[in-house]
This record gives structure tokens, sequence and C-alpha cells, in this order.
């Protein structure tokens, strides 16, 4: 019994050792951490081409978030926030570019949690906008002719030169302004059409838009305007104008040209869309073309020019309208031109080409590389005093069969031929002065009167290029009489 006892004593010691044990024992508890809250609605945008705004909604518990936009176009309404939940707007403005552009707005939360909203924005799809924005119902009122009958109507033709195409505007090269006095004496002087080489490039004023200058636009329309006031019929073109076009006939630069010459058509066209038939719309000018695969690329730009000038409409759904063959050469054009763009209207096009040949004669001033300037030309006008000047090509045989090719490839099947720049001019002054010049000036003379009544006969069209010389654009006047007879006797 004393043992049992004795036994109990020692359980009920153990048993109270081990409770105060356990009331003595060290808990260590570890903080439950709070998870960032950071978060957007929605998480990404998108805008049209035309911009505009997006609201975005935040929620955090942090204590502050800043953010930051890494494209100028794409701005936050505010840039930071002490707010457990705000609203954001975001605005992008409209696209000019062509293709899709992206933005990537940054927000941090307490300089360490950070968040994105990705933004991205269409753009063009084409490297220019379109220009034809009004376009109207056609209109034929005042454009019956075909273009063989509107041809027809023409008489001489004249240029005004190194006046409207000229670097730095209408008087960029010595001219003065063209008034419609200057019209007027020019219609008196012989000529009842009057070809207006036009820049348009150098007239952007937004190059990554392709728009041109509206106070050059309707510069350009007012001397229409005089033509046509007058009776005259008028041919307004893109000229040399820098080569964008005339240097690029090629497959690599095929898209960015076609491009440009859809954007400037439209404008010209919609500007001058109201006028007659009087008006005729020129593609290019001397576009440099040697081989079928360049050719295969002119006619692509002349193909754009057609549809961009018909798309607006009125009477420009039957205007006449005029390519230019390759080099405007009349035996590169024989050779690599044997198709034309396709045209919804019918029996609206013309051909354009050139003759200053041979240059050596007509205006090379000074001896090149590839030869000699000739200062006599022409059956009976060679010189005996000065016999290495007299030209070897390109004399009166070589002139018909160019008219030839003409005539039987274009004129005799429906498409008038307009010989859009010629001449040839008299050597003097002080320097390369022929030895023999009464020669000279009469072989000067006999090419101007040969070529335009060989050209007239050939159903060629012929517009002398004039930049001052024959006739003086100050006061009105003839300087060159016997230039100016030699053309008119050629017409008789």
């Amino acid at each position: 019994m004393k043992k049992i006892y004795i036994l109990l004593l020692l359980l009920i010691s153990v048993i109270t050792i081990s409770v105060s044990c356990k009331k003595n024992e060290t808990t260590i508890t570890t903080p439950v951490a709070t998870n960032p809250i950071f978060k957007f609605s929605p998480d990404s945008l998108k805008f049209t081409i035309a911009g505009g705004s997006c609201i975005v909604a935040d929620s955090m518990n942090g204590s502050r978030w800043d953010a930051t936009s890494d494209q100028t176009w794409c701005t936050l309404s505010v840039n930071s926030s002490t707010s457990a939940s705000s609203q954001i707007t975001v605005t992008a403005t409209a696209n000019p570019n062509v293709g899709v552009r992206t933005a990537k707005l940054m927000f941090v939360m307490d300089s360490k949690t950070v968040k994105y909203i990705y933004v991205s924005q269409a753009g063009r799809t084409t490297l220019y906008p379109s220009y034809n924005t009004t376009p109207i119902a056609p209109d034929a009122t005042g454009m019956s002719s075909t273009a063989v009958q509107l041809a027809a109507k023409m008489g001489l033709g004249w240029n005004i030169g190194n006046t409207m195409e000229a670097p730095g505007g209408e008087t960029g090269w010595g001219n003065p302004p063209i008034t419609e006095d200057y019209i007027k004496f020019v219609k008196k002087s012989g000529f009842n059409a009057i070809r207006i080489p036009c820049a348009w490039y150098l007239h952007m004023d937004n190059k990554s838009t392709a728009h041109i200058n509206t106070d050059w636009l309707n510069r350009v329309k007012q001397v229409v305007q005089y033509c046509v006031n007058n009776d005259m019929y008028v041919l307004l073109n893109i000229h040399w104008d820098g080569g964008w076009l005339e240097q690029n006939c090629t497959t690599a630069k095929k898209d960015s040209v076609n491009a440009m010459q859809k954007a400037f058509w439209e404008q010209i066209a919609t500007t001058m869309r109201d006028f007659d038939e009087h008006l005729i719309f020129a593609s290019a000018n001397e576009p440099n073309v040697a081989d079928a695969t360049q050719m295969a690329v002119l006619l692509s730009y002349h193909q754009t020019f057609i549809n961009a000038v018909r798309s607006t409409g009125g009477k420009n759904a039957y205007r006449t309208l005029v390519v230019q063959g390759p080099s405007t050469d009349m035996t590169t054009t024989n050779t690599l031109m044997n198709t034309l763009p396709t045209d919804a209207a019918t029996n609206r096009m013309m051909l354009e080409i050139h003759n200053y040949t041979p240059f050596q004669f007509t205006a090379l001033n000074g001896d090149a590389s590839w030869g000699k300037m000739f200062y006599y030309w022409g059956s009976g006008h060679h010189s005996t005093i000065e016999p290495d000047r007299n030209a070897t090509w390109g004399e009166e045989s070589d002139q018909n069969t160019s008219f030839d090719y003409m005539k039987s490839k274009f004129i005799d099947k429906g498409i008038p031929v307009l010989m859009g720049e010629y001449g040839a001019y008299r050597r003097g002054g002080s320097a390369n002065v022929p030895k023999d010049l009464a020669t000279h000036n009469d072989a000067v003379d006999y090419w101007i009167t040969y070529v335009t009544k060989q050209a007239i006969a050939h159903g060629v069209k012929p517009f002398w290029w004039d930049t001052g010389g024959i006739l003086d654009r100050s006061n009105n006047t003839v300087k060159d009489q016997r230039s100016l007879d030699a053309l008119i006797a050629g017409s008789k």
C-alpha cells in the first residue's frame, strides 16, 4: 500500500512539471505579408487613325503611383496619384503615318511595382492620304470633243518655260509673273495653245502627306483661267519638279512614286475640275526610260494619273489626258511604247513627244566629250568655211522617219500626238560664235520652219519651247522676229 502511494505521488509530480513547462513556453509569431495590389482596366488600348481619348481605371494599395509615356503623340491626363482608385484619360493624336504605331505607358507604384499599358493606333494603308475627298457626278458640259477633235482645233502651241516650274516660285529663274496681257500677246503672235510646265513637289507645305500649298494651286488656276478667258487651249503638267518621277522610273521606286502621283493629281484635278475641254492634263514631262522594264514602270505612273483624274468626277470624267513616251523621244517611243494605259473615258487620250534633234545643233552650248556643237543643219545650209560644225545626223530624213513612226503607230490609230517641246536656238554673243554666222542663222530658220511644217503635215501638234527669248514678257514685244517668222512660216 505504501509503495502504491509513493508511485502515485511521483506520477502527480511529473504531470505538474509537464504543465508547468507548457505554461513557460515562448511562441514566435511571423507577420503575414500584404500582397501589392496595382491594377488597370483595360490594360491595353487601341485607337483609330483619327485618334481620340480612352478612360483607364486603376486601383492600388500603395501610397502613390507615377506614370510616363514613351511617345509624345500619346499622353495621359495625370501623371501621378495617391488615391486608392482613380481614372486616367489617355489621348492619342491623329496618325499621319503609314502603318500601325505603338506607345508604352509605364506606371510605377511606390518606386518598385511596375505595370505597363500598351497602346496601338492604326495608320494609313497608303503612303499619303486620299485627296479625292469631294468626288462629284460626271459632267459632260463643255466636254464634247474627243481627243482627235480637240487636236484638230489646235494650231501652233507655245511653252511658258522657266516660270511655273522654276525652283523658288514663278519668278525663281528671272522671268516676271505671268499676266493676262502676256497671254493675249502670245495669242496675237500666232498661237492658240499654251503649255504650262509646272512644279508641284517644290510647293508642298507638308511633305509627309504630299499636300500642295493652296495658294500655289490657286495661282496656277488663275494662270489657266487667263488662257481659257482668251480661248486658248491649255496643257498643264507635272514638269521636272526635282526629278521625283522623271529620274525614278524603276521598280525600286515604283510604289512611292505612284503614291505621290496619285496624291498630286487628286489635288490638281479637284482644283481645276470646273474648266471645260480647253484644259488638258499631262502626266509628266520627260520620263527617263531606256528599256522595257522601265517602260512598264512608266505605264504604271500614267495609269495612276488617269485613275486619279477620272476619280474626281465632274468634267474630269471626260477631260482629254496626255501621256508621255519614254524619254519623250520619238524613236524610243516607237520601240518601247507598245501599249497604252486603260481609260474609262473613250477616245480621250493623247501622246506627247519632244524634239531637239540633233541636240548638238538645237541647244548644246559647248563641246561635250560625246560630241561637238553643230552650227549648220539641213540641205543647202552646211558651211564650207567651218565644215567640222556641219550636222552629221538628225537632218531632214531622220526627222521625216521619226514623224512617220508617230503617224503610223499612234495618229493613224486615233491617238493624237503633241510635240510638247521643240526648238533650235541661235549661237552668238561672247562665246560659241559661228564663223559663218549668216549660214548659221539661215540654218536655224530652216530647222524651225522645216520641223514645224513636217510635224503638222504628219498630224503632230507643235509647242515651241520659249523661256523669254522670242517674246519679251516684261513689255510684251517681239525680241526675235526671225524665229517667230520661221515658226509662222512652218505653220502655213
